[in-house]
């Protein structure tokens, strides 16, 4: 990662003042954001038209938790109604997140810069910044609003329930603590860059996970000579124990269920009694999920012995017969499942259902070992490399605690 060389990063201990936002340098100031910049707010774009052609509509869910703007297919809105050039956003325009529909509220007041000369129309619910000085970077103003003391002022601020929102007054209501200028735009060009590291890192994983898809595509399309069977005829089927009344957060083993699964280990629970022992090598997978879920026939390989317990609606295949980390692949989200999801209630896969999937393998375990290790050896490529990002963005977050209270001065 690039540091920055225009100036020698200082640390001072003194001439410091007490503020309502805690200790800043006293060459700082504490401002209303209102009195920096204004906000616009979008216009009511009419569901009947938005489209899979024309201009495109920003919504809340093109913007990304770690701040900035993400356009895929699957979160992309064209609009084919009449639009005005009031309407369109210029350029470098600096845009707030206003409404967040979900639970956690983590992306309300996130902000993203538009970086496109293409038609891009402001909807209603985001919000754009328009700074009225000279003494306000527009970037330095960026970074604050990916701040966790930004985002919890939001937090605190925000009206609604289920849905939460914003306003114009609370967002020009709150206060930024405001270093001159000059090291406005350093604070900046450090965490500007860092950024751009971070998305550098971000394009190679999509790309690492593109390639390792045209791989699995390719690797696991049955060849000649590769054997067709049941899924029930390779494997043991297990199926999990409720453990609602055994959780602790400081027990021994963690709980396999549909979160854990669904987050690939991230997100746990864990418990004193293991109520159903897991063994190293023990496929684990999702059957109940709500309609169009992403975590249906999710699978997770258990890693170690006497570490995981079994939850109910999660069941457990073992194997002998299989190579273990080739069944994994081809069972996880496989598509045989996934049609039982009817899109309008609950899906609940039944035990035969399960045992009834149809598979194809190459006849020797040793083909399927060689095919799963180097499946294998991609998926750790891309693991290592979300390590690093997971380490460059808490090393950000340093950063940008440092750095916006003055604690750590760059000139």
């Amino acid at each position: 990662m690039q540091t920055t060389n225009k100036s020698a990063v200082v640390e001072r201990s003194r001439n410091y003042k007490q503020t309502e936002v805690g200790l800043i340098p006293e060459d700082w100031e504490v401002v209303d954001l209102g009195t920096l910049a204004n906000l616009k707010n979008g216009y009511s774009l009419k569901s009947e038209y938005f489209s899979n052609n024309g201009p495109l509509v920003i919504t809340p869910g093109n913007f990304k938790l770690t701040g900035g703007l993400n356009f895929t297919e699957r979160n992309t809105i064209h609009y084919s109604g009449e639009i005005t050039n009031e309407m369109k956003f210029d350029n470098g325009d600096l845009l707030i997140v206003m409404t967040d529909l979900t639970p956690s509220c983590n992306l309300l007041g996130k902000p993203g810069i538009v970086n496109s000369n293409e038609t891009i129309l402001h909807n209603q619910r985001i919000g754009k910044i328009i700074i009225t000085t000279e003494r306000l970077d527009k970037q330095f103003l960026y970074i604050y609003f990916t701040s966790k003391t930004f985002s919890n002022y939001m937090k605190s601020t925000a009206t609604g329930s289920t849905v939460r929102h914003t306003s114009v007054g609370s967002i020009k209501n709150s206060k930024i603590p405001l270093p001159p200028l000059p090291e406005q735009q350093a604070i900046a060009e450090v965490l500007s860059d860092t950024d751009a590291y971070l998305a550098q890192l971000e394009q190679l994983i999509a790309k690492k996970k593109a390639i390792k898809q045209g791989a699995m595509q390719e690797l696991l399309k049955p060849k000649e000579g590769w054997e067709e069977k049941q899924l029930g005829e390779v494997c043991e089927f297990f199926n999990g124990k409720a453990h609602e009344n055994s959780i602790d957060p400081n027990g021994e083993f963690i709980v396999v269920n549909s979160k854990f699964v669904s987050t690939s280990g991230k997100v746990f629970k864990k418990s004193n009694n293991n109520l159903f022992p897991l063994l190293k090598n023990d496929i684990v997978m999702v059957m109940s999920d709500i309609p169009n879920g992403k975590a249906l026939a999710k699978c997770f390989l258990i890693p170690v012995d006497n570490k995981y317990t079994l939850n109910q609606r999660i069941c457990s295949f073992r194997t002998e017969i299989v190579d273990t980390k080739f069944l994994f692949f081809i069972l996880n989200r496989n598509k045989y499942y996934l049609a039982f999801d009817s899109g309008t209630g609950q899906t609940n896969l039944k035990r035969n259902e399960v045992l009834e999937c149809p598979i194809k393998l190459p006849k020797t375990k040793q083909e399927q070992t060689r095919i799963a290790n180097i499946l294998s050896d991609m998926d750790l490529e891309i693991e290592q490399l979300e390590t690093k990002k997971a380490k460059v963005e808490q090393l950000k977050q340093g950063m940008m605690q440092e750095l916006l209270t003055g604690r750590t001065r760059l000139i």
